[in-house]
């Protein structure tokens, strides 16, 4: 598949479930590990992935996607890399705190966050746009260096939503326009005289269970 593809392939993943994303919590860079499903998700996307022949794996330092990118490269015999571009959003006082609580103490930014959180400014957090400015630098730097040749990304919801917007010029808001389910990939392709292309976005189709995030 995409053999006769002159130009480079990147391979966007979500990483695999973790106890914050099951029990309705804002993650942030709060530190979980994959839960056991989430163990079971990596495996299941690294098998997945094996035939792609990928050439390199970057990955958010945080535990959940270095788990995540581990196993892919274990499977693919590939070494894995951290990029600190591809970080999670920091959520300062929301770390790690219950969705349903911060609905209730802060309501005005909850509706923010739910209708529209790429204008959500709250103190010590990070916002979207700082996000998306900072993971597309590491992309594009990445497909300079690897031009032709195909990488993995393995990042977060809030990482890998403002990237895809940014590689395909979506225009505010389109957080909530784009899903992806743990342990999904995407695919993008990139060519300089094109830019980026989407060619896939959240295939789910390998693993035999998860639960869709809405919020």
């Amino acid at each position: 598949m995409h053999q006769d593809f002159e130009g480079t392939l990147i391979f966007l993943v979500r990483h695999g479930e973790c106890e914050g994303n099951i029990k309705g919590m804002f993650r942030g860079r709060t530190d979980f590990p994959l839960n056991k499903r989430g163990l079971i998700q990596a495996q299941d996307l690294a098998r997945e992935l094996k035939s792609f022949s990928l050439k390199y794996i970057y990955t958010s330092p945080l535990v959940r996607a270095r788990q995540t990118a581990e196993a892919i490269g274990e499977q693919c015999g590939v070494e894995v890399k951290a990029e600190e571009g591809f970080n999670n959003i920091k959520l300062g006082s929301w770390e790690g705190r219950f969705m349903k609580e911060i609905a209730e103490q802060y309501p005005e930014e909850w509706g923010l966050w739910i209708h529209n959180p790429e204008k959500l400014r709250v103190k010590n957090m990070e916002t979207l746009y700082d996000v998306q400015k900072r993971a597309k630098a590491c992309l594009d730097s990445l497909v300079s260096k690897h031009e032709g040749e195909t990488l993995t990304v393995v990042s977060h919801r809030a990482v890998l939503k403002p990237l895809i917007s940014a590689c395909l010029n979506i225009a505010s808001p389109y957080f909530w326009k784009i899903h992806l389910d743990t342990a999904s990939y995407s695919l993008l392709s990139h060519k300089k005289d094109k830019g980026y292309c989407l060619i896939q976005l959240n295939q789910n189709k390998h693993l035999k269970e998860y639960v869709a995030e809405w919020v």
